[in-house]
């Protein structure tokens, strides 16, 4: 079945249809790592997952399509409650929850006027997130004193009278303090639960699940209180909490002064959608599953056989860093490129890689500034070093962090992680050794590569990590250079230092304007070879 076929047309069409998850929609979603049933647990989960993971499109699959009838599904977007501030956003949580608990013969229960605990939590939190967050509350006490004196007086000429006199006043005390709405939320956590444990209990619900997506969207320093509060409210009832987020664009636990949030594996179980390119040969059997099953559903057998040649599969895992959406997305694109040049049997690397092109570095560039918030300049000041050493000073495209450095140096090797996140550099070997005789043990990282392909980068050695050699080491791994942590934190905070990307990107050889160019021929072999 050629690229141009109708079915192929369908099968671009579904896979579009599927990028943006959303509640009212069933989105496409395939299965491969049994994480739908795993995410159907009676357990608080935390679902990690990069952009494209598929983190939305498993919660929304299974709110649509897998939860049982017994059990209650809550979704919430965090989206929608980025731009509060706390405790705003953990009362919008908790209104949200309580309101969407079913309520048992609510029509008989308002006819006779009886209390719905629920409801009566709900109406007191919109009244306490309509008032300021500091509120000024005065005390008026007034006290009042009397006293009587008398005395009787006989006398024969004006016969008996009686003297007296009566004093009084008032004392009237006014204080002023100050009321925390999270004082009062704290004040109430006991009330809230009880009455979420009298709802479940009188319902036709067995349990709940609250659906917490896109966490990481909330302010980074407030969600370990988010979490925390929410883990107590939660704890002990038929409630269970299943948060969807980015790993290092999130923060489980604070523990000064005293520790708050949650702990993996012992308040929350942790799911894990990421996908990386340690394990190539793994992601690209998972992926390609993916793309498989979805082809099957619009009647393309053997897609992988019959439309990839030799090497396409492997050229495409690569490219997309292991990320699903990624995958599909340059899929689509290099489908595009083959058509355009009349090429419609099946896909070859060099058609992947000018999908991937047309997958550029901006987009993922955006989604740093959009989604990093504080950190982002800060980041991409640390992106335009971090290619400037591997592009300018070494002229390769991966590097090594010294693992004695991301133990010393834990802020710095965090905010390596985070660009690994946000999907501009991916860790290829998280424990090698390093050639020329240097000492100890390194993580080993390859810059995206919509930052050095299509076309081939000028005077760049691409570091080939998904070959063996004859030692049975990822080739090129251990010639990497080491970028230094303290470098990175140093880049990270100097807010006077300018991140002029294009500048290098352009200087060697990555156009943006000539994303369609062919690429530079490359040495025999080589999975760049079209």
């Amino acid at each position: 079945m050629n690229l141009d076929s109708s079915e192929f047309k369908e099968l671009i069409n579904t896979i579009k249809d599927s990028f943006r998850a959303r509640r009212n929609l069933n989105p496409l979603y395939v299965d491969v790592g049994d994480n739908l049933a795993r995410i159907g647990a009676a357990q608080h989960q935390i679902v990690f997952g990069r952009r494209g993971s598929g983190k939305s499109s498993l919660l929304v699959h299974y709110l649509n399509a897998a939860i049982p009838n017994d059990v209650l599904g809550i979704y919430i977007l965090a989206d929608e409650y980025k731009r509060l501030t706390y405790p705003d956003i953990l009362i919008r949580l908790l209104i949200e929850i309580l309101e969407s608990l079913p309520v048992s013969w609510r029509w008989l229960k308002r006819l006779l006027r009886l209390k719905i605990p629920t409801q009566i939590c709900a109406r007191e939190l919109r009244l306490l997130l309509d008032m300021a967050e500091d509120s000024d509350v005065i005390d008026n006490q007034k006290k009042t004193t009397k006293h009587e004196a008398r005395a009787k007086v006989t006398s024969k000429s004006i016969g008996e009278a009686s003297l007296g006199s009566v004093s009084g006043g008032s004392h009237e005390r006014t204080s002023s303090f100050k009321e925390k709405k999270l004082d009062t939320l704290e004040r109430h956590l006991r009330d809230y639960k009880n009455a979420i444990s009298e709802n479940i209990s009188k319902s036709k619900k067995k349990s709940a699940y609250v659906f917490v997506d896109d966490f990481y969207l909330m302010p980074l320093e407030r969600h370990p209180d988010l979490l925390d509060y929410l883990h107590r409210l939660l704890r002990d009832t038929e409630l269970y909490m299943k948060v969807a987020t980015v790993r290092h664009r999130t923060k489980l636990i604070r523990n000064h002064p005293q520790t708050i949030g949650v702990e993996l594996s012992q308040d929350v179980e942790e799911i894990t959608l990421d996908l990386t390119l340690e394990d190539i040969e793994a992601t690209e059997e998972y992926l390609g599953k993916m793309l498989d099953l979805i082809a099957r559903e619009v009647g393309i057998e053997d897609i992988l056989t019959d439309n990839f040649n030799q090497e396409a599969l492997q050229a495409l895992t690569l490219t997309s860093g292991g990320v699903p959406r990624d995958f599909l997305n340059i899929f689509i694109n290099a489908i595009d490129a083959s058509l355009a040049e009349k090429k419609t049997k099946w896909l070859t690397p060099k058609y992947i890689y000018k999908g991937a092109g047309r997958l550029a570095y901006k987009t993922k560039l955006n989604f740093l500034r959009e989604d990093a918030s504080g950190d982002s300049e800060g980041l991409e000041r640390l992106l335009y070093d971090l290619l400037s050493f591997c592009l300018r000073e070494k002229k390769k495209t991966s590097f090594l962090i010294s693992q004695d450095e991301a133990q010393t140096s834990p802020r710095d090797h965090d905010l390596i992680q985070q660009l690994m996140d946000f999907k501009l550099i991916h860790v290829v070997e998280p424990d090698t050794s390093a050639a020329s005789g240097r000492p100890g043990r390194y993580e080993a990282y390859t810059l995206d590569f919509s930052l050095f392909m299509e076309p081939r980068r000028r005077n760049i050695e691409i570091v080939e990590f998904w070959k063996i050699d004859d030692n049975r080491r990822r080739t090129g791994i251990r010639e990497a250079p080491v970028y230094p942590l303290a470098r990175a934190g140093q880049v990270f905070d100097d807010v006077g230092q300018d991140a002029n990307l294009d500048s290098i990107l352009e200087e060697t050889g990555r156009f943006p304007q000539l994303q369609t160019e062919e690429p530079m021929p490359a040495k025999q072999g080589s999975l760049f070879d079209g």
